[in-house]
């Protein structure tokens, strides 16, 4: 059975604030009402992060709604959601993340074909004021070149 599904939640800053050095796929630990309400896609990855906490990753600040049709068994809206990820795979994040200037930071959230949800990771590098504006001029010219092809 393949639930093709039309999630697709993202992180639309992370690439114009950060450079992405290296991406990962990892499950979330969630509760049912949370599943459901990514379903419906009512959940937001603005200022999320990743930090590690006693040898496991966890996602911060990510909004997911309360279920609609949830009762008194409801989520709490911004409650920390530990992502997994392979013992190897954390080992390296985590040892990376010591270096400076890098950090974890929460690309996408999506629906795989098994219907699991799954939250697409980066480790990054925050970008300098420099760099912000030379990713908005090369924006501003693929627009237009889009423009002139049409």
């Amino acid at each position: 059975m393949h639930l093709k599904s039309d999630v697709n939640i993202k992180n639309r800053r992370a690439t114009f604030d950060y450079l992405i050095l290296d991406r990962y796929t990892a499950g979330i630990q969630l509760y049912g009402t949370e599943i459901k309400s990514i379903r419906d896609s009512k959940a937001s990855l603005a200022d999320t992060y990743c930090i590690f906490l006693g040898g496991e990753l966890w996602v911060k600040q990510m909004h997911i709604a309360q279920y609609q049709f949830g009762s008194y068994a409801n989520h709490e809206t911004k409650r920390d959601r530990k992502l997994l990820l392979t013992h190897r795979e954390l080992r390296k994040l985590e040892r990376q993340t010591k270096e400076t200037g890098k950090t974890i930071i929460p690309l996408r959230l999506f629906i795989n074909e098994k219907g699991l949800a799954k939250m697409e990771i980066g480790l990054c590098q925050g970008k300098h004021a420099y760099d912000k504006r030379q990713s908005i001029r090369e924006q501003d010219l693929r627009r237009d070149l889009e423009r002139d092809i049409r």
